[in-house]
């Protein structure tokens, strides 16, 4: 362990240079903020769709065949929009998309683990910590832009996450955060019979529980949310990409990412069909680590796989110019993105630590 510490550190240390093409503009708010999460999805399937290696490798992907059918095409265009249409049909035409490297637009983790907890730690309290090295349950000491916006005026009462992966309230810090956290199989308590609806499948017909919920079940809780309390911001954390991928399983993976996009989709419409939303709302949407970027590899995560540290992110929202891929040559971080998620509802936020700039959005 003290040998894994001392190459993240260093690692941590070369990643932590200043982000370049900042500027002094300022972020234009809206009053409304969404942050989405697809954990440990690639930046590879986003800008190039299915990868050609993997989909046709038995061992990954073992009918190989119907996948082609569904995601492959022979243009890299055609990949990524078969496998992510609302990313590439929506954001791609009206938002703005990072982390294309072979463009050199490139966005990476800070922290040197590349691996949950770590990841989220750093996107949400603007900083990384050494200390922060495992997935395990334990109680992050760090104040998060949630907890800091949900003590705001006119944020308190309206700033909710809802997580696939059981161990965020220990990473956003329920007992003291004053936000609204359902995380796992965690059962919701509302009035809604749709709620109360899902609270029984969860209950009665989800057997085999792990610590990751379906996305499904975690969308639909948050959707439920949405309708019952209108939440200033929302933040939806989906977990099945990163299941998949530990398992081997290629075509699931694929799967799971296309089940992603269909809920931003659905989120989305939601939002611009909804008053008080509409027209009033900024997507925010990113992943916690990379993977390793090779066929042999690509299943894996952490410290000592390249590529870990590799991310991505899309933006979307009414203050948001329409760039769709972002081609400047530029470096930025995932500890950028809790200031980012501070301005862009008109906040800064201000820690015990020293935060990381945020984003300068094209």
């Amino acid at each position: 362990m003290t040998c894994i510490l001392f190459f993240a550190a260093i690692q941590e240390i070369s990643n932590q240079g200043t982000p370049t093409k900042q500027s002094t503009t300022a972020i234009t708010p809206t009053g409304n903020l969404f942050i989405i999460t697809i954990d440990g999805f690639r930046w590879q399937e986003i800008f190039n769709g299915a990868d050609s290696s993997i989909i046709n490798d038995a061992r990954y992907c073992p009918d190989s065949e119907t996948m082609k059918m569904m995601y492959w095409s022979s243009d890299v265009e055609g990949r990524r929009k078969k496998l992510l249409p609302f990313f590439w049909n929506v954001i791609g035409e009206r938002g703005q998309l990072y982390g294309n490297r072979r463009l050199n637009n490139k966005m990476n983790t800070a922290n040197g683990f590349s691996i949950s907890y770590p990841g989220y730690n750093e996107i949400f309290s603007g900083a990384t910590d050494l200390s922060i090295a495992t997935n395990s349950r334990y109680t992050n000491s760090h104040i998060n832009v949630l907890e800091y916006l949900a003590n705001r005026d006119g944020f308190q009462g309206k700033v909710a996450a809802f997580t696939s992966w059981d161990v965020f309230p220990y990473i956003l810090n329920k007992s003291k955060s004053h936000i609204v956290i359902n995380s796992g199989y965690e059962k919701m308590e509302s009035c809604s019979s749709t709620q109360e609806l899902i609270s029984e499948v969860q209950e009665k017909h989800m057997l085999n529980k792990t610590e990751t919920r379906h996305d499904e079940l975690t969308f639909l809780t948050a959707i439920e949310y949405l309708r019952s309390s209108a939440p200033k911001v929302l933040y939806l954390a989906l977990g099945e990409t990163d299941e998949a991928a530990h398992d081997g399983r290629y075509d699931t993976y694929l799967e799971k990412a296309s089940e992603a996009d269909r809920m931003l989709a659905r989120l989305w419409h939601f939002v611009q069909t909804t008053k008080g939303y509409k027209d009033n709302t900024t997507f925010v949407i990113t992943t916690d680590h990379g993977r390793g970027n090779r066929r042999g590899n690509w299943m894996q995560h952490g410290t000592f796989i390249t590529g870990s540290s590799q991310t991505w992110m899309g933006v979307i929202g009414p203050n948001i110019e329409p760039l769709g891929e972002v081609k400047d040559e530029q470096q930025i971080y995932q500890k950028q993105l809790a200031q980012t998620i501070a301005a862009l509802v008109g906040e800064t936020f201000i820690s015990d630590r020293k935060i990381a700039p945020a984003i300068a959005l094209q």
